[in-house]
């Protein structure tokens, strides 16, 4: 089951990563100005250091841990008399919930921030920023998601489910696409869409804090966060932080690996954001 979960992720990884990449070409949102080969190659290079070290420390990572829950009859689940159907929707849903309270912690504590930030340094925004994320983010994340998995007991195969629909949508909502309004206004009734996420990821402080959510959208909406557009429009719009803006400095590996070492974790951080542009 678990070998068979590995294939699965990478067979899903490799077709939303090429077919989003295709439709950045044929129907692109933003112009492209940062060269591919550049912010491609490191951005495909973090991602591929970060699943090597997952591999590493948890050999088995978030599917191990359901099972071992099942085993131990660990988490909340294990104990409800649900039909299994209704378990792995449940639980799909609180492991979303889950992903949205972590992105939002990320943003609220400045240590946190310090390695959130990798990811809005991306001073253009693609399928490629969906998966950059700096090693100790991603650590941190499976540790949290353990945690809950243990806390919750979930089917595997709502586990499973939820982390392909997890790095699916997050290459999916990051994408240079453009997608008809009316199309975009009725998906993001149920889904974040590239529209919707990339609010997130503009250089404007009280715009990079709204719309954390990866997959559903109700829970920006719920828990006040939600933003429709941003002020400048899409395609003006300016992507990244106020610091850094240097290319290299942004789209190097070396660079993206040193950055939560360098600097202040003032300004962005929920927290830590200047009168002025609250």
């Amino acid at each position: 089951m678990l070998k068979l979960e590995i294939l699965i992720r990478i067979g899903a990884f490799a077709g939303v990563l090429g077919v989003m990449a295709l439709w950045e070409i044929a129907a692109p949102r933003r112009v492209v100005t940062i060269p591919r080969s550049l912010r491609w190659t490191n951005n495909l290079a973090i991602v591929t250091l970060n699943s090597i070290l997952l591999r590493l420390l948890f050999p088995t990572a978030a599917a191990g841990a359901a099972v071992f829950a099942a085993e131990n009859l660990w988490g909340l689940f294990n104990y409800l008399d649900l039909q299994r159907s209704y378990k792995i929707v449940l639980c799909v849903i609180l492991l979303d919930l889950t992903i949205y309270l972590q992105h939002v912690m990320f943003h609220a504590l400045p240590m946190l921030w310090r390695l959130h930030r990798v990811h809005h340094t991306d001073l253009h925004f693609d399928v490629t920023t969906g998966v950059r994320f700096h090693p100790l983010e991603i650590i941190l994340s499976m540790l949290i998601k353990i945690t809950v998995i243990a806390a919750l007991g979930p089917p595997v195969a709502a586990v499973v489910i939820f982390e392909i629909l997890l790095n699916a949508s997050s290459m999916f909502n990051h994408g240079n696409v453009r997608i008809p309004q009316p199309l975009d206004r009725l998906l993001r009734l149920i889904v974040v869409t590239p529209d919707m996420h990339r609010v997130h990821h503009s250089v404007e402080e009280i715009e990079t804090n709204s719309n954390f959510g990866f997959n559903l959208a109700i829970w920006d909406r719920l828990f006040g966060t939600y933003r429709k557009q941003p002020a400048l429009g899409h395609e003006k719009m300016i992507i990244g932080l106020e610091t850094p803006r240097d290319v290299e400095r942004c789209n190097t590996l070396p660079a993206m690996l040193a950055m939560p070492f360098t600097g202040t974790a003032t300004g962005y951080a929920i927290n830590q954001r200047r009168r002025n542009k609250e």
